[in-house]
């Protein structure tokens, strides 16, 4: 299966006012058509700025190097990185989109539902008749499983609830017909049965309408449901990728031990935080950049940032015990 979105050292930089960081440092991934990759990681760790790099929604100022292609239609790859706004905007809904995490901000507050997807779909299919554009957005509530697609399509988003917005987020990141669809915590703010019909929505739409699925969370419970392989991100860099029953069997990083540690199971009472906290991006130690909160770190680990090392032929971790 060839592979749709293929990322080789993807940086991004941003200024501040202490110097350039990097949240997004020489990222490699890749994801085929009908694939879920789930990308897991603590707040600040990266994981949705190289969603937005994605996206090019980056803020002003921004910096990208490295390389990023996606495959269109015609089997050509397109690169995505150095793209003018114009070139974005036939990319953006057509080839890549992307659910946000609060659709109450996401959504305009004062506009109906409809007409927000109707405005999507106009985007790219300006020829459409009025008629046309709004079959299109029925159909896009439709295949989100929105009930009553002609009344919602009417409501405004506080009339709403949380997952009916989600749902109407899902209809139109669909409605340009994208092959990569990119989550960013979905599911977050929802009560439990909520997000268990969110992700079985967006697992059911992977497969048949062969998308790629980028999920992106902090919650590795909802990564074991929809994704087949994982990537774990911290400090900007993937520090171990493979398939996600692997990963969980047998995590090789010690950060990716630490997570699964600090999750809630049935079957273990006690949760084992991991201590410490995600480095300043001003502030990087020399090594690797676990080291500081590592509790089998080494001598070595302060001396190179590590290269991601096979645990087997599918399964690396950036981690000198490898």
């Amino acid at each position: 299966m060839s592979d749709l979105l293929q990322l080789c050292g993807l940086t991004v930089e941003l200024p501040t006012p202490a110097g350039w960081v990097r949240p997004v440092n020489d990222v490699s991934l890749h994801i085929a058509a009908g694939e879920s990759l789930g990308l897991v990681g603590e707040s600040g760790s990266g994981k949705t700025m190289m969603a937005l790099a994605l996206m090019g929604l980056l803020p002003t100022g921004a910096r990208v190097s490295g390389a990023a292609t996606i495959e269109d239609g015609a089997g050509h790859n397109k690169s995505l990185v150095g793209l003018s706004e114009r070139a974005w905007r036939g990319v953006r809904g057509r080839e890549i989109a992307m659910v946000f995490q609060e659709p109450m901000t996401a959504l305009n507050p004062v506009m109906r539902i409809g007409a927000q997807i109707e405005e999507s779909v106009r985007a790219h299919e300006p020829k459409l008749s009025a008629t046309e554009v709004r079959q299109r957005m029925l159909a896009s509530l439709r295949r989100a499983a929105v009930p009553e697609p002609e009344t919602r399509a009417e409501q405004f988003p506080h009339q709403l609830s949380g997952g009916l917005r989600q749902r109407a987020m899902i209809a139109m990141a669909l409605a340009g017909g994208p092959r990569l669809l990119i989550a960013d915590e979905p599911t977050t703010a929802l009560d439990v049965t909520v997000q268990k019909q969110i992700l079985d929505l967006l697992d059911r739409l992977r497969r048949e309408l062969k998308l790629a699925l980028l999920f992106i969370t902090h919650d590795l419970g909802v990564v074991a449901q929809v994704a087949d392989r994982v990537a774990v991100m911290y400090a900007g860099r993937v520090i171990e990728e493979g398939p996600a029953r692997e990963v969980f069997a047998k995590p090789r990083h010690p950060y990716t031990r630490g997570l699964l540690a600090a999750s809630p199971t049935l079957e273990r009472g006690k949760l084992t935080p991991i201590p410490g906290t995600v480095p300043q991006l001003t502030a990087l130690p020399p090594g690797c950049a676990f080291e500081p909160r590592c509790t089998v770190r080494v001598a070595d680990c302060v001396r190179a940032v590590p290269d991601l090392r096979g645990a087997s032929q599918v399964h690396a971790a950036r981690c000198i015990l490898v």
